[in-house]
């Protein structure tokens, strides 16, 4: 069973993470940007934890993924909690929002399932065209240092009221020449409403794209509308902007909007 089938759960296992996404996210706001911000815009944005989070906090959200699953969980939860905001179903290489917004934001290395140059340029070209001048572009990603090992687990537990989910996130393959990773996310869910006796297994594999420091560098000078602006890490403190070098593991740019 996939992963991403299960919104709910996914979402279970990042909901930790969205209290501080969107913080950081009100602080760039106030920092970067000139004017009101009213307008958001989550691509990539699956079960939906930041769009949900966002419009309880007043913002005026649009949310958009490839999945009618999630998009359709997303609309379920919204109407839950009587809560207003897009939710779309859209690929990242050709959405382009109207009217423009204020801040877009894509964390969590969503932005790596474009799986190659062609594609990551037309999602920041339509990005572009999406936000406002003088508005940002907020991307998370993992990047791959040089001396960094190709191989990698990692595992986390996440739980709430109704269920817990177990993680495990495992490389299985990797190649610095082709620029690609294989990831298998292991999921294992115990939920305490469902019907089923006993924990539940999902796992998925995924390719995404790799990108040292220098690589996204040159990427981003790809695109003429937008200028990088800081880079931070994933403890998403405003105060401590990073130097963007091949020390850098876990990265979040703020891309201003010429």
């Amino acid at each position: 069973m996939n992963c991403y089938d299960y919104p709910q759960y996914w979402d279970l296992a990042f909901a930790d993470e969205t209290a501080q996404e969107c913080e950081f996210l009100i602080q760039c706001a106030q920092k970067y940007i000139t004017g009101d911000v009213n307008r958001v815009l989550e691509a990539g944005c699956g079960g939906g934890r930041l769009v949900v989070a966002l419009a309880a906090r007043g913002y005026d959200v649009t949310g958009y993924d490839l999945s009618e699953t999630a998009i359709d969980y997303l609309r379920q939860r919204l109407e839950n909690e009587g809560l207003q905001a897009n939710a779309i179903v859209a690929d990242m290489q050709s959405f382009v929002a109207v009217p423009l917004v204020d801040i877009a934001i894509n964390t969590v290395s969503t932005f790596r399932h474009l799986l190659n140059e062609q594609a990551a340029l037309a999602h920041l070209r339509v990005m572009a065209e999406s936000i406002r001048s003088g508005g940002l572009y907020i991307i998370g990603m993992h990047l791959l240092p040089p001396d960094a090992d190709l191989e990698d687990e990692e595992s986390w537990e996440a739980k709430d009221d109704s269920a817990k989910v177990t993680m495990r996130l495992t490389v299985v393959e990797a190649s610095r020449e082709n620029r690609l990773e294989k990831l298998r996310f292991d999921m294992t869910v115990e939920d305490v409403a469902s019907q089923e006796r006993g924990p539940r297994e999902f796992s998925s594999e995924y390719p995404m794209r790799l990108y040292s420091a220098t690589q996204i560098q040159e990427l981003f000078s790809l695109v003429s509308e937008f200028e990088l602006i800081e880079v931070y890490d994933y403890w998403y403190d405003i105060s401590e902007p990073q130097p963007l070098d091949d020390r850098l593991g876990d990265a979040v740019f703020v891309l201003h909007r010429r």
